[in-house]
């Protein structure tokens, strides 16, 4: 028995001191390429993405795809890297963006199915078709295999994905775990840097199927930060079933182009714990929420820090819940801070159903001299919001700003009436009024209310054609070198980004 295990020892030593396979780079080339090859150089490129597919990669292994060469397939990856030796997919340097357009001949341009340690960066990728059907740009999807770890998707250019708007888990980006076997989630996930243009119906969104007090499994470490999404069917970014998810610099305009019912810019569902920080929404069309931000149910703990909305169609915060039950919590502790609104219209605040221990705090809020908006509104959704607290906010109106519950609906629209019962403890302290104010809450009862006229100021925020992906790098720094400039001087003080926290172990769902 002794010298079994010594042998048994001294082959584990021999094993572990044995050299590790080599990383390859595997060249891919769809003009001059040949799948009979083996890849290993440029002049012996492969043809195909499928030959890529197909091939056993191994940790560390790099595909440099051509530059300039277009596909008519599929790029599908199967097989896993591991940490510090991921498997990479990217563009050779040296001339336009390789393409993939699937064309409707595949549901994904580019798809990660089961695998651990993937990077795919540097691509063009689109996925039109004859009529509207799921379509993805990207799908990262993991299905009963418990965690997947270490996937980023970066410094992608998605455009003209004919996803079907009847559905929201298709679009752009769309990251899946479901699992009815083995609870499946991601861990250290990062979507950054893509331009995401005419897509439907999600710009980006998380799909999971635990997301109950009973069945909680949420991913972690996702980061969904620097990216710019541009004419969206419906919603621009939504994960769901995450805890301390960030999601931060982004720049989401025009969403609810095309979608039917509910929509908004940037929101959340089923998370714990998301920090929204620093992004733009901006012009989303619909009035049916249509508002830059929402804080959705099934959640706990949402904070929006930092942000800038503007020229939203439904206005700029919706927090909202129906009624608890086993498979909603409802939505706790929403904090909205240091965030900028400007002619956002219809409801700049709208307080939804279930709602519980709100904080709005310290938010600048300009409505323009044309303008007559709800500026706070409670509504019923099985039930009404109850302690709530609104302190030190700024509201500046040149038009006009109303205050109230309730009554009832015209389409997408409120009917109020003064007054926030049945809401239960709603509080209101130290906040500043000017200009036109109809029904106004309680602590502006006392103020001296001025005229107001807004002053001249540096609104031009930088904008971007994604029909020129070029120069996308400087667009983001000149971005976020405005919002923090603009940020200072609408709230009088330095930007301090925060950065996000996982729900402890002690405090589970229930």
């Amino acid at each position: 028995m002794f010298g079994a295990a010594v042998k048994f020892c001294s082959l584990a030593l021999a094993l572990a001191f044995l050299p590790a396979a080599r990383a390859e780079t595997y060249y891919v080339n769809s003009v001059t390429g040949d799948d009979s090859l083996d890849g290993a150089a440029a002049d012996r490129a492969w043809r195909t993405l499928g030959r890529v597919g197909n091939f056993p990669l191994k940790p560390g292994d790099h595909v440099l795809l051509a530059a300039g060469s277009v596909w008519r397939e599929p790029l599908t990856l199967t097989r896993s890297g591991t940490n510090g030796a991921p498997i990479s997919v990217r563009a050779a340097e040296g001339g336009p963006r390789p393409r993939i357009d699937a064309g409707g001949i595949s549901p994904h341009a580019v798809a990660i199915i089961n695998a651990d340690h993937v990077t795919v960066s540097g691509l063009e990728l689109t996925n039109d078709g004859p009529e509207p059907a799921p379509r993805f740009g990207v799908l990262v999807s993991a299905q009963n295999r418990g965690v997947t770890r270490g996937i980023r998707i970066s410094d992608l250019y998605i455009h003209d994905v004919r996803g079907t708007n009847d559905r929201k888990d298709n679009g752009g980006i769309v990251f899946r775990a479901i699992g009815q076997k083995v609870p499946t989630r991601f861990q250290d996930l990062l979507i950054e840097r893509n331009i995401i243009w005419r897509a439907d119906r999600s710009g980006i969104a998380g799909i999971s199927d635990r997301v109950t007090a009973q069945n909680w499994f949420p991913s972690s470490g996702v980061v969904i930060r620097d990216n710019f999404l541009e004419d969206i069917g419906g919603d621009g970014i939504v994960p769901r079933g995450t805890d301390g998810a960030l999601i931060e610099h982004n720049i989401v305009r025009r969403a609810g182009s095309r979608a039917p019912g509910y929509t908004a810019a940037i929101w959340q569902w089923s998370t714990d714990n998301s920090l929204i920080q620093l992004n733009e929404a901006a012009f989303t069309r619909t009035r049916y929420d249509g508002q830059g931000f929402d804080s959705d149910f099934n959640s706990r703990h949402t904070t929006f820090l930092y942000n800038y909305s503007h020229d939203n169609a439904g206005g700029f915060l919706l927090v909202c819940s129906p009624r608890h039950g086993k498979d909603n919590l409802g939505n706790r502790g929403t904090v909205a801070r240091f965030n900028v609104s400007r002619n956002d219209g219809t409801r700049i605040f709208q307080l939804a159903g279930n709602v519980s221990d709100v904080l709005i705090e310290r938010n600048v809020i300009h409505v323009a001299e044309a303008m007559d908006v709800q500026m706070i509104v409670a509504t019923q959704w099985d039930g009404w919001a109850r302690n709530v607290r609104f302190k030190r906010n700024v509201f500046r109106v040149a038009g006009t700003a109303r205050y109230g519950s309730e009554t009832g609906r015209s389409g997408p629209d409120y009917l109020i009436r003064a007054g926030f019962l049945p809401v239960r403890s709603i509080r209101f302290k130290r906040n500043s009024y000017a200009g036109r104010h109809v029904d106004l809450p309680d602590d502006g009862a006392g103020q001296t209310i001025l005229p107001y006229l807004e002053q001249p100021a540096d609104w031009d925020v930088p904008v971007f054609d994604p029909a020129q992906p070029e120069g996308f790098a400087d667009y983001l720094a000149r971005h976020r070198s405005w919002m923090l400039a603009m940020l200072e001087r609408e709230l009088g003080q330095p930007v301090q980004l925060k950065r996000p926290r996982r729900i402890s172990i002690f405090n589970g769902r229930r």
